[in-house]
């Protein structure tokens, strides 16, 4: 696919507009801290984060309607910006709380968090940069995400005046920000009626031991609106994986563990050998369970660790197509003497790249150097980190540029790239630190250090890609994106260490909290697994038996997904999905099942109406789902802070049958506001 092949942005090139003002960096900047706090708290309950650049969009509409002039190249910097905070706390979250859960910190250390995140971020940006043309002008990659944020920003951009339609004044962006309002409204108040009064339950559970002890059953569902938006929003292919994930690891999976290992279970808990099941206390059955399911949790490993390995392996040609188109488009630019490079292609100069990655090796080695402590040749070491990190850092940020191309940012397996170079790289620091002494203790947190900054990197390119595709659409100039995403960047990473912190404090991420311990602690299920592979690799040992199931199930859904690509079906078998499903109680992948059935019924009943409705009630939908989350995530957050100050002061009511009842009809009443909304929408 040529240029000439794509159709005409909004923005001719050859139309000079305003992109860069004062209150779209403010504006920007803002959103991209808010966005990011959102996102830490769904990503660390879940493990899933979603695209946050069409609730930017709205948003900025809604403000920038308030100002006289505010052009839609002006609204597009401003999600720009914006976006990046949702997806680079996506790569801290994977990753850094992984050193906490190890102990190496004891809570989050703002310097080092910051410099990760930035200098990750903002080589994120860099790594793409010379892929842009090969991936969003010359490939035919869907970028599904980056569309429709300029869909939703096209919408919100005509006016009456048909001379003038790159304005942001009309009625359409007003509709839009007050949906957003209002779904954001919905799910803070049941977090606040669930949290703080206690009036809604926050989940419904039950564990049974069946058919005379020989069937352990565990069960449960996470009342929540934001799951729901996040199952909408990711469709119900991923939906439905991540709930088969969750049936394999805890209804298939605890009772089969509990029939064959009974005995150590009961070892691992501490009931004494030959006790009668009969006997056993419901507090006993539980510890049984847990323990099982914590066993199960290990064949999600597995299937992580081959998803992430064939990632990189499918992608290995496309990708480097891609990097040699990008150079024979720039020698051709470069070797056209007085040649104009059209305001719309004007990415920042590969100069101006090559001599920041050049900048970034001197602090990129004083973070590794101090990461190391007083291990005696962190020298060699950190030198070495810091060439793995460039080398790693543009492999897998060109990796994530791509997977957004194909399926997304929402869907972009991030944590797949991120298991890869843990196990890469804790194999590799392995040979040359072993395992003895210090570097046992040292190792782990040097992996996880790298492995930070390489999937803050991935993240960010994934996003990167998708906004320049929506610039691209829009007729934005490049490097002027390019600027604004490294704006969001910095914004978001002087917060994300604060959220942690307070979430930690709060509800505990990975652990319980050390001064809320009867807080149902965040699962943060990657930075779980970050730790065990990069500890079990260092040394303290990895039970294979339940890893290995994981990549027999891998292969399995590696060759069905294959089988499914060649029929052309648009039903897939992306291994990460079910690994994160079997990783995460089956309670949280429930909502987001139900979320994703109820995309799939509005996509089919609106599958026969004209585009313009399609469109409409697509739009409707994902912002309604963007709501939910954000409001409820924002809440999470506040009452975390609530909970430090107050300690022990929430919930006011205690949770009882009538509680549990009461937050089913909410979730449902959720549900039928959210179907009922978009199919409204003509």
């Amino acid at each position: 696919m040529n240029n000439n092949s794509l159709p005409p942005p909004v923005v001719p090139a050859e139309r000079s507009l305003t992109e860069i003002t004062v209150k779209a960096l403010i504006l920007g900047a803002l959103l991209s801290m808010i966005l990011a706090a959102a996102n830490a708290y769904i990503g660390l309950l879940v493990g899933l984060t979603v695209s946050a650049s069409i609730p930017a969009a709205a948003v900025s509409m809604g403000v920038l309607r308030l100002f006289r002039r505010s052009t839609i190249l002006e609204n597009n910097m401003v999600q720009t910006a914006a976006s990046a905070g949702e997806s680079l706390v996506a790569g801290i979250i994977f990753t850094i709380p992984a050193l906490v859960m190890m102990n190496a910190w004891t809570g989050y250390e703002y310097g080092p968090m910051v410099a990760i995140a930035i200098l990750g971020g903002v080589l994120g940006v860099a790594f793409t940069i010379p892929l842009r043309r090969a991936l969003i002008v010359e490939a035919k990659l869907k970028f599904p995400e980056g569309v429709a944020t300029a869909e939703v920003l096209k919408t919100g951009g005509i006016e009456t005046d048909k001379d003038h339609p790159e304005h942001v004044h009309n009625e359409e962006a007003a509709k839009g920000f007050k949906m957003l309002l209002v779904a954001a409204g919905l799910g803070g108040i049941f977090k606040v009626l669930e949290q703080v009064i206690g009036v809604l339950s926050s989940g419904v559970s039950t564990i049974k031991s069946l058919l005379s002890g020989k069937y352990l059953f565990m069960g449960n569902i996470t009342l929540s609106p934001a799951l729901i938006g996040v199952g909408y929003i990711v469709g119900l292919n991923i939906a439905s994986l991540v709930f088969i994930g969750g049936v394999i690891g805890t209804l298939i999976g605890v009772p089969l563990n509990w029939v064959f290992n009974s005995e150590a279970l009961m070892q691992t808990v501490g009931i004494p050998a030959g006790t009668p099941m009969s006997e056993f206390t419901d507090g006993q059955w539980s510890a049984l369970a847990s323990e099982a399911w914590q066993n199960c949790r290990r064949i999600g490993v597995g299937a992580m660790m081959v998803g992430g390995v064939w990632s990189l392996i499918s992608l290995a040609r496309p990708l480097w197509n891609g990097v040699k188109t990008s150079l024979r488009a720039y020698k051709a630019t470069r070797s056209g003497e007085g040649q104009k490079v059209l305001r719309t292609d004007f990415d920042t100069p590969i100069n101006f790249v090559g001599i920041l990655v050049l900048i970034a090796i001197v602090p990129l080695f004083f973070i590794f150097y101090n990461a190391l402590g007083d291990y005696e040749d962190k020298l060699m070491i950190a030198s070495i980190m810091t060439v793995l990190m460039l080398v790693f850092g543009f492999i897998f940020a060109s990796v994530a540029g791509y997977m957004a191309g194909l399926v997304g940012s929402s869907n972009n397996p991030i944590s797949g790239v991120t298991i890869a170079t843990v196990i890469v790289s804790a194999l590799i620091l392995l040979q040359l630190m072993g395992n003895q002494g210090m570097a046992a203790t040292l190792g782990p947190v040097a992996v996880i250090f790298l492995a930070g900054m390489i999937c803050s990197s991935a993240a960010i390119a994934g996003d990167n890609m998708q906004d320049l595709k929506c610039g691209n659409v829009l007729g934005a100039t490049p490097w002027r994106q390019q600027i604004f995403q490294v704006v969001g960047v910095v914004a978001a990473a002087l917060v994300i260490p604060f959220v942690l912190n307070i979430l930690d404090q709060g509800y505990g991420i990975g652990r319980p909290s050390p001064i809320n311990p009867d807080a149902t602690p965040l699962s943060a299920p990657q930075a779980g697994l970050m730790r065990d592979l990069s500890t079990g690799i260092f040394g303290a040992g990895i039970e294979w038996n339940f890893i290995f199931i994981g990549f027999a199930l891998a292969i399995v859904l590696i060759i069905l997904d294959k089988i499914q690509e060649k029929r052309g079906s648009e039903i897939r078998f992306p291994i990460l999905a079910v690994a994160v499903g079997i990783y995460l109680p089956l309670g949280l992948s429930v909502p987001i099942f139900v979320g994703g059935v109820i995309a799939h019924i509005v996509k089919k009943k609106t599958a026969k109406q004209s585009e313009e409705t399609r469109k409409k009630r697509e739009g409707t939908g994902l912002l309604i789902a963007s709501g939910l989350i954000t409001g409820e995530a924002l809440l999470g957050v506040l009452v975390a802070i609530a909970a430090v100050v107050w300690q022990g002061a929430f919930p006011l009511m205690g949770e009882s049958f009538v509680t549990q009842l009461l937050g089913l009809a909410g979730l449902i009443f959720v549900c039928l506001y959210l179907y009922r909304k978009t199919m409204k929408t003509k």
